[in-house]
């Protein structure tokens, strides 16, 4: 399944992939041929073929998890330059940039912002796209509330650390754009940050 929503400069292809219904999104703008991938799971190699040939250059990992990596030696064999934090660079079976909190990346004119969110992973990402008012956040924050912290490298105060930053930085308008199931906003999820915290999960 693909869909498609346009911020400003940048346009958004979602497509939904594998059993754990995967959110892989392809970022691409008009004043570059070039575009990126955000997540690279293994369950559909054709489709990452496709996305290549279509002009993505670029693959950013959100984090370590099988279920986001699986498509990385498949995209490197491709040429992909992969991307990913750098706290969870060593669960790859190969990268090329390890990125730092705060780091810049340029996709022609428009400019996209790392931001270090550990908890659901030590190095779990967030993508932000500076003045368009989208935020890719791997599986740091879905609708209803933080990615699981169950798994080894897993921390909840961590991830509740991230969330605080990720609300204080964004204007509650700005769609989150998740790993896995539907988009929401900023605003209809900070509000439940005290619940997520009493619950303990």
């Amino acid at each position: 399944m693909e869909t498609s929503q346009v911020f400003g400069q940048l346009r958004v292809d979602q497509y939904v992939v594998g059993p754990l219904d995967n959110n892989l999104y392809v970022l691409s703008t008009q004043d570059t041929s070039q575009a990126m991938l955000i997540d690279a799971t293994g369950d559909d190699l054709d489709l990452l073929t496709r996305l290549v040939d279509r002009g993505v250059t670029r693959a950013l990992i959100t984090h370590g998890h099988d279920d986001h990596i699986g498509g990385v030696a498949h995209l490197r064999q491709l040429g992909v330059q992969v991307l990913v934090g750098e706290p969870d660079a060593a669960l790859l079976d190969g990268y090329d940039i390890a990125l730092v909190d705060n780091e810049v990346i340029r996709l022609g004119e428009t400019s996209l912002q790392v931001l270090a969110t550990p908890g659901h992973t030590p190095g779990s990402i967030c993508l932000g796209a500076l003045g368009q008012r989208v935020l890719f956040t791997g599986d740091t924050l879905f609708p209803g509330g933080p990615g699981a912290t169950k798994f080894p490298g897993g921390d909840f105060p961590a991830v509740i650390r991230s969330l605080r930053r990720l609300f204080a930085m964004f204007d509650d308008d700005t769609v989150v754009l998740p790993g896995h199931g539907a988009p929401t906003t900023v605003g209809a999820e900070s509000g439940s940050l005290d619940d997520w915290i009493a619950r303990g999960w």
